[in-house]
């Protein structure tokens, strides 16, 4: 027992002179060398790039388009792209939004019925002859929506996700404001109100596209449907309908898988068109074409100019990070975790061999330590120049280190 106390006085002794000896040596780690893994696998594929040039005559005679790239939000050609005009049926990918949201949230299902209103029965131009009273499935109207661009399943969805067509487009405005779509004001949710305040362009289509294809991408699941019967169920009795897409860009380009047409006499031929190729997804919007082959010809314009300068890098982030030092921490070092993984499209004409990352941890991370606070980053460059980055967060929290800490890890050091 005598040699233990006499022990541990003899510990105490040294921990005095020996604390700040502790202290200096972990001030003096600066930075954490990167191990080969960390940039394993991350070598860039070599990308093919060319220039977009937005004067580039694609011989466009739509009074409006857009092309963008879905995953990034980036901009390959437009014309006149913040036109305010009137988009016509295209709307409804506003009003699939509001659908896909409501069944997100749990207010709806897909085995929902829902009873057609005599209201919603008396839309004109494309429908599907809803009668009123006829119940359908909330996932039967929207095949009736998309496929066949049915104004009186849209309407009928409006009611029965808020009760009113009118609170339903009070929502899709606000909904679109949240987009940043700043040239759109919604005045119905199927776009047969001919009106020059029912309004949107080119840009705002492609935005709210890329919304509905990227958060909800089971809308291709619909948007596919070339043909397909729905029942109708009244008290005339029992009829097939077919619903017959009006996309025909499904038939004419191997990689459309989607979106929405639209027309009337004021909107002239509209259309946003979405294409899967190559793990790159595109959306091409056409507003105001002079007529119904030029909507689907010019959006297959675009599709192919986008295709041909077009590549994408994306790395998952999966490889291992190294663990960060901490200055006086209970613990002397954090592992780390990428926020999120990386996407880049190519379109600047570069002549690339690759993209490569480096790993930068923040230097002098002291105690305390907060899971999820950013603790330095991965950056991505190409041809020298930075062209993006990913946070690297703390996977943990360390706590500061007091006296006893340090008391017990000089204890823990001799003893062993």
């Amino acid at each position: 027992m005598k040699k233990k106390i006499l022990l541990y006085i003899c510990v105490f002794s040294l921990f005095c002179t020996n604390i700040s000896s502790i202290l200096a040596n972990e001030a003096e780690t600066e930075t954490i060398p990167v191990s080969a893994e960390v940039l394993e696998g991350v070598q860039a594929q070599n990308l093919e790039i060319v220039e977009v040039n937005n004067t580039a005559d694609l011989g466009i005679t739509a009074v409006s388009c857009i092309l963008m790239e879905a995953s990034t939000g980036k901009v390959i050609y437009e014309k006149n792209a913040d036109q305010a005009l009137s988009p016509a049926s295209i709307t409804k990918i506003m009003t699939l939004i509001l659908i896909f949201d409501a069944l997100k949230d749990g207010k709806i299902k897909l085995d929902d019925e829902v009873t057609t209103s005599a209201y919603a029965k008396s839309m004109g131009g494309s429908q599907v002859f809803l009668e009123e009273g006829e119940k359908q499935t909330v996932e039967t109207l929207i095949k009736c929506i998309v496929v066949a661009s049915g104004n009186d399943a849209s309407v009928a969805m409006a009611e029965y996700i808020c009760g009113s067509e009118a609170e339903f487009v009070r929502q899709m405005n606000e909904r679109a404001k949240g987009l940043g779509m700043t040239s759109t004001h919604f005045e119905d949710c199927c776009g047969l109100t001919d009106s020059t305040t029912h309004l949107s362009s080119a840009r705002d289509v492609a935005l709210m596209s890329r919304e509905l294809i990227t958060k909800y991408p089971e809308i291709h699941q619909y948007s596919t449907i070339w043909m397909e019967n729905i029942t109708h169920v009244t008290a005339k009795g029992t009829s097939e309908f077919g619903l017959a897409n009006t996309n025909k860009l499904l038939k004419q380009y191997q990689w459309c898988n989607g979106l929405k047409t639209g027309s009337t006499s004021l909107a002239k031929y509209c259309l946003s068109a979405t294409a899967l190729k190559d793990g790159i997804e595109l959306v091409a919007v056409i507003m105001a074409a002079p007529d119904y082959k030029a909507r689907f010809s010019e959006a297959r314009t675009l599709l192919d100019y986008g295709y041909g300068i077009c590549k994408l890098y994306q790395d998952e982030n999966m490889d291992i990070l190294p663990d960060a030092i901490v200055l006086g921490g209970v613990k002397e070092s954090v592992s780390l975790r990428y926020e999120s993984g990386f996407t880049f499209l190519s379109t600047d004409g570069s002549d690339v061999s690759n993209i490569t990352k480096q790993i930068q941890i923040n230097d002098q991370i002291q105690a305390p330590v907060t899971e999820g606070e950013v603790a330095g980053k991965a950056i991505y460059y190409l041809e020298g120049e930075e062209i993006g980055s990913v946070n690297l967060l703390f996977k943990e929290s360390i706590k500061k280190a007091g006296f006893f800490d340090y008391f017990k890890k000089i204890m823990e050091g001799y003893l062993l």
